[in-house]
């Protein structure tokens, strides 16, 4: 009997690409069957921190709050360099000039907004807090100061009239020399080691897939993600997909371990004594 394990994952191009061949079943196991959930990457960490899914994207930073539950596949992350968020306004500023400012941010869970408080924990308190497709509208219309961008806001954000403040990605790249984590799958440990390693394979194929035939899935791609063009889904799919994404490999791991690790020096998550990947 087929052992049922629900998938989570984003509805942003670079996951559709990824998990198209599991979906659609391009590659698989006969005696695993995936039921996906589609579904904005904050709804996913707080889906996770229920328990709700076997499998699923997670940001980095709800990552570390979910340890003891779940573990992280070497697999179908997102980390990379250039890739990070950016904090974008209407007119040139600075970060200092934001401070006790409003700021819209994508999900407190995201690992956009532990990055926002490691750089400075002051700017956590005035922080709004709503989906990230909402944000470069809400600063254009001047209901938030500046916007905490993710996803494919890197290269629409000009068509909003904003401009960059920061990039958070380059100051942690910077900071450290590491690309930056921004989210990876999880998965239960309670499936047991041999099951993960399975569906961590299963991913790593998948990725595999899709990179080798990268015109089959935009069709399902674009279903999910019908306002963006075929260009920006594009690049989209090219910085997200990257090296990383079959196996994040040991510079991967360290930077995952290294964001959790700061964060839980500033008191921004809490201490687990147990492994970070699975």
């Amino acid at each position: 009997m087929a052992l049922e394990v629900s998938l989570g994952f984003s509805t942003c191009p670079n996951d559709t690409f990824m998990f198209y061949p599991i979906v659609h079943g391009k590659v698989g196991r006969e005696d695993v069957v995936f039921r996906e959930r589609l579904a904005d990457v904050e709804e996913l960490n707080r889906m996770a921190l229920g328990g709700e899914l076997d499998v699923t994207k997670v940001s980095c930073h709800a990552l570390g709050r979910l340890l003891g539950e779940y573990c992280l596949l070497r697999a179908g992350g997102a980390l990379g360099r250039g890739c990070g968020p950016l904090v974008v306004a209407r007119e040139r500023t600075c970060m200092e000039e934001l401070r006790g400012r409003r700021i819209a941010v994508p999900g407190r869970f995201t690992t956009a907004f532990l990055l926002l408080c490691l750089y400075d924990p002051g700017f956590e308190e005035d922080a709004i807090l709503m989906p990230f497709h909402r944000i470069m509208e809400s600063v254009r219309r001047g209901e938030a100061d500046a916007g905490l961008i993710i996803h494919e806001g890197r290269f629409t954000y000009p068509l909003y009239g904003l401009t960059e403040v920061m990039d958070l990605g380059r100051w942690w790249e910077e900071s450290t020399g590491l690309p930056i984590p921004l989210g990876g799958i999880a998965a239960k440990r309670s499936l047991g080691r041999e099951r993960i390693q399975d569906i961590e394979r299963m991913i790593a194929e998948a990725v595999g897939y899709s990179r080798t035939h990268p015109d089959e899935p935009m069709s399902y791609i674009r279903m999910h993600a019908q306002e963006m063009s075929d260009e920006v889904v594009r690049r989209h799919i090219a910085l997200y997909v990257n090296e990383f994404s079959s196996d994040v490999g040991r510079e991967g791991r360290l930077a995952v371990e290294t964001l959790i690790a700061k964060a839980r020096e500033r008191g921004l998550l809490p201490a687990a004594d147990v492994p970070v990947f699975c």
